[in-house]
């Protein structure tokens, strides 16, 4: 614990309400500090070797995109996501994020050296584009296995999704910008600054075609019409069903995929190679399987990878990495091992959570750490999240039809569509199954204000939590836009609970109430 009662200092005091990063670095004790040090310069080397290459599109690019410049913070993002953390859990969360920031570098990297504003009479970034092919950010770009000369980049993830968790101010200007244009205030913040980026036209030109997905929700849709037209790229749409519990719809969804890949085959004159697709899938079971691992140690008296560390690593392993990057498998690899050690651990020392509990619905993008606060706070160990629970299934390694039918059931539960859009049994029962399966009784249920869908389910989630003993904690936020509720605000809605019905006190009274609304 990082509280002193007898200084009566914590981990509130490193922040400021003037600052936009903290005070200082925590003092985590010798090794734990040494260590974080450590994994801190590991961070800006890997950063320094992945982006060196495109150093110069780089500095262009901080002229000439916003959102690129909110990268610059990476390493206080990491910071936010390990305060409070010790021993194997610090190098559980150290593990998981490098996996995912290093891929999302490589993104970047891939961005700037193929983008037409930046390198305008660039015969090799010219050359690069012709072999692009972009992706709506909510659809996984797993069919790029099946291309391995060409190049897949989801094309609103590192200007909307991925920044907007890096720095929590990233999105404001894009949903200001589509909302003067005249969109309605209360549509969802993620397809409003999708389409705001477009209106003040900061997206790089990197691609010869374009992949638009129905995915995740109504909003997108509409944002990927907007999208569509703003590219003026060849365009084909992957649209999976949303009621996907019934087989039928499935040839459907298949069908759609082969349609998918002939697109591609014919704008670009290649031929899909099964053989490269079957390897991707084969390191997509792995990944799950990793996965899997994970949850069934949290699921035991002694979790061990949790909050934002599991839930954020398998979403973008599953959405973006899309098993094309390897590294991913490795990251994997370690992580489990050392797993092991740390569940061994916490047998030996009986070392269990004061809480337990699950995140359900779609949770706050501008506070990816709050499982963290809660956890630092007053011990609620966050053990999974709903957003992490993604296609976990094993994709068949050899036949065709097959696998493109586990890959059509990969894609219907996609990050906020599975639960958030695919019906009553989804979003409703699997919450209470998970409640079981994880031992917990707390649910963070996440109230986004502007998503629809959860909301009209809200007296039924109530009632039936009441049924079984479930402390369903409601808290409202707005996905990207921190104007709305701010972080304070979804803290407070945990403070009073805590107070009020578990009568519990704060493991570090300094967290209960503090102002970060200008940190990133």
């Amino acid at each position: 614990m990082a509280y002193n009662p007898k200084t009566g200092k914590g981990l509130g005091d490193l922040y400021s309400a003037e600052h936009r990063c903290t005070k200082r670095r925590e003092w985590k004790g010798l090794k734990d500090t040494m260590y974080d040090y450590f994994r801190w310069l590991k961070l800006l080397g890997m950063l320094g070797a992945k982006l060196g290459p495109v150093l110069p599109q780089f500095f262009r690019g901080l002229k000439r995109y916003r959102w690129l410049v909110s990268y610059i913070t990476t390493p206080a993002f990491l910071d936010r996501h390990t305060i409070g953390l010790r021993g194997y859990e610090l190098r559980y969360t150290h593990q998981q994020f490098y996996a995912v920031l290093q891929n999302s570098a490589g993104m970047i990297r891939d961005l700037l050296e193929r983008d037409e504003n930046l390198n305008p009479n660039s015969k090799k970034a010219a050359e690069l584009r012709s072999k692009t092919v972009i992706f709506d950010e909510m659809m996984p770009i797993q069919l790029m296995n099946g291309f391995p000369t060409l190049k897949g980049i989801p094309i609103q993830m590192a200007p909307i999704f991925v920044v907007g968790e890096v720095d929590q101010q990233a999105n404001i200007y894009y949903i200001d910008a589509i909302e003067h244009y005249g969109l309605a205030s209360d549509v969802c913040p993620l397809p409003a600054a999708e389409a705001g980026c477009c209106v003040v036209d900061d997206y790089p030109k990197v691609g010869a075609a374009y992949i638009s997905s129905s995915m995740p929700c109504d909003g997108s849709v509409a944002s990927t019409m907007y999208s569509n037209r703003y590219f003026k790229l060849p365009n084909y749409q992957v649209t999976p069903p949303q009621r996907f519990n019934e087989p039928e719809v499935q040839k459907y969804a298949v069908k759609n995929l082969w349609g998918c890949i002939e697109f591609i085959e014919k704008q670009f004159g290649v031929k899909f190679d099964w053989n490269a697709f079957f390897e991707g899938v084969k390191r997509y079971n792995k990944e799950s399987n990793y996965m899997i691992e994970k949850w069934d140690v949290n699921c035991t008296d002694y979790p061990q990878i949790c909050g934002a560390a599991l839930a954020l690593h398998r979403e973008y392993e599953m959405q973006i990495a899309s098993s094309l990057d390897p590294k991913m498998c490795m990251y994997d690899a370690k992580v489990n091992k050392l797993m092991k050690k740390g569940y061994a651990h916490s047998v030996a020392t009986d070392d269990k959570p004061r809480y337990r509990a699950i995140v359900w619905s779609c949770p706050a993008h501008y506070y990816s750490n709050f499982t963290y606060w809660a956890q630092n706070c007053w011990g609620i160990k966050t053990l999974v999240d709903m957003e992490c629970m993604l296609a976990y299934h094993h994709y068949d390694e050899h036949d065709k039809e097959k696998v493109l039918e586990d890959m059509a059931r990969g894609y219907e539960r996609m990050t906020m569509r599975s639960h958030s859009n695919g019906g009553y049994i989804n979003a409703l029962d699997e919450c209470w199954k998970m409640c079981e399966k994880f031992n917990a009784n707390i649910v963070f249920m996440y109230n986004h204000v502007s998503c629809k869908n959860f909301a009209g389910l809200q007296g039924l989630f109530e009632e039936q939590a009441r049924e079984r003993g479930i402390h369903l904690i409601w808290i409202e936020h707005d996905l990207m836009d921190p104007r709305t509720v701010s972080r304070k605000a979804m803290r407070d809605r945990v403070n009073r609970y805590m107070t009020t019905v578990f009568r519990a006190e704060p493991l570090d009274p300094t967290l209960v109430d503090y102002d970060d609304d200008l940190t990133w």
